[in-house]
């Protein structure tokens, strides 16, 4: 761990550098991190990296190849630690030793057991000084995606909920679709998105909305994240917008067990929307932890929810969501209608042993708050 010491300023300003660089396509990496990598000589950035989309090359090899002949004797700052297995690529850190750096700085140990100091190691075996724990808070709110894949089997989940001034997300049943937000926080919405690996949403919001989840910001058109429906009857509409536009942006809905694997298959030869089938509950819902795993399973490391009142209950009385996301709006609906959370979710979010606000601004009239789950 790094504490004080000569460079401490110059390690803390450039490792910050870092992690903005390496968030550049964060939620277009998985299965592997967005990390960012900067290489500095005598106090000038010379080369850089960030993880590229779909995970390789990794940050480290980019800015190695980058710097050249310019890298002997430099320090390279990293937001987690250079790996050093072989996978579809040679080790960060042979790239690392072979290019002569001096000094490496790494934010963070990598959890995943192929890696989890031994990165490190190899690097101080080679005799390179080795500084570990710059901005680390910062780097693992940035990489939990990635940690709690090789930890705990799913991704990190940001449930984002929009609400009146009175605590709605809806009408009564049957009232016409409420517009809560307004262009700011719309726009504030299709960030979140491009950030994402993935958009996930319940049944219920794609009968009723028929959303086309996608990100709609000039300059980020290429960005399609996996949109995902949590259908346990597999009931999601052919006619829906995510059918009809499935072969453009990828879809995956993900049913019951008990939804035969024949139904599946020819549900996805007519919308060209993937079906995958986890476990239920006795009620019949999906069992969410199993929905989940079976995103990490297929490389997400970051899933936005946009799923409703019931899916954001279950996500917060479940312990599944990492970060939350709550755009309230200036007008109250003034009527009764559909709460934006139930009052045992309200609770958890509003319990400090649980949730802690991060983060709060007004975007447009919009009143954003952020919270992150503790532990």
């Amino acid at each position: 761990m790094t504490e004080g010491g000569p460079f401490a300023q110059q390690d803390d300003a450039f490792m910050a550098a870092a992690l903005a660089f390496g968030r550049r396509n964060m939620g277009r990496t998985g299965p592997n991190p967005a990390v960012g990598a900067l290489i500095v000589k005598d106090g000038v950035v010379i080369a850089r990296g960030a993880t590229a989309v779909g995970g390789r090359p990794h940050a480290e090899a980019v800015a190695v190849a980058a710097a050249g002949e310019a890298a002997r004797g430099a320090t390279l700052y990293a937001t987690l630690e250079p790996c050093s297995h072989h996978g579809a690529t040679p080790p960060c850190v042979d790239a690392i030793i072979g290019a002569g750096i001096a000094r490496v700085v790494s934010a963070l140990e990598d959890p995943d057991a192929r890696v989890a100091g031994r990165g490190h190691a190899r690097l101080r075996e080679a005799g390179i000084e080795v500084a570990v724990g710059v901005r680390a808070r910062e780097a693992r709110a940035d990489h939990l995606g990635h940690i709690l894949r090789v930890t705990q089997g799913r991704p990190l989940v940001t449930l984002k909920l929009a609400q009146t001034a009175d605590g709605y997300a809806a009408g009564a049943e049957h009232d016409p679709r409420l517009f809560i937000t307004g262009a700011v926080a719309d726009a504030a919405t299709h960030i979140e998105r491009a950030l994402h690996g993935a958009i996930m949403i319940g049944a219920g919001t794609a009968s009723v909305d028929d959303p086309l989840l996608t990100v709609r910001l000039p300059g980020l058109e290429g960005v399609k994240p996996l949109r995902v429906v949590l259908d346990a009857g597999l009931r999601l509409s052919r006619r829906s917008r995510l059918a009809a536009t499935a072969r453009e942006t990828p879809t995956l809905v993900i049913a019951g067990e008990k939804v035969a694997e024949a139904a599946a298959a020819e549900f996805f030869d007519a919308t060209a929307i993937e079906v995958a089938r986890v476990a239920q509950e006795a009620s019949g819902r999906l069992v969410l932890s199993a929905a989940l795993a079976e995103l990490a399973a297929r490389g997400v490391t970051r899933v936005f929810s946009e799923g409703g009142p019931r899916v954001a209950e279950s996500l917060l009385l479940g312990a599944l969501a990492d970060e939350v996301v709550l755009h309230t709006g200036r007008k109250p609906l003034g009527r009764p209608g559909r709460l934006a959370l139930s009052p045992a979710a309200r609770a958890r979010l509003e319990d400090r042993a649980a949730y802690r606000l991060a983060d709060e601004a007004m975007l447009g009239s919009d009143h954003m708050t952020r919270y992150e789950r503790i532990g």
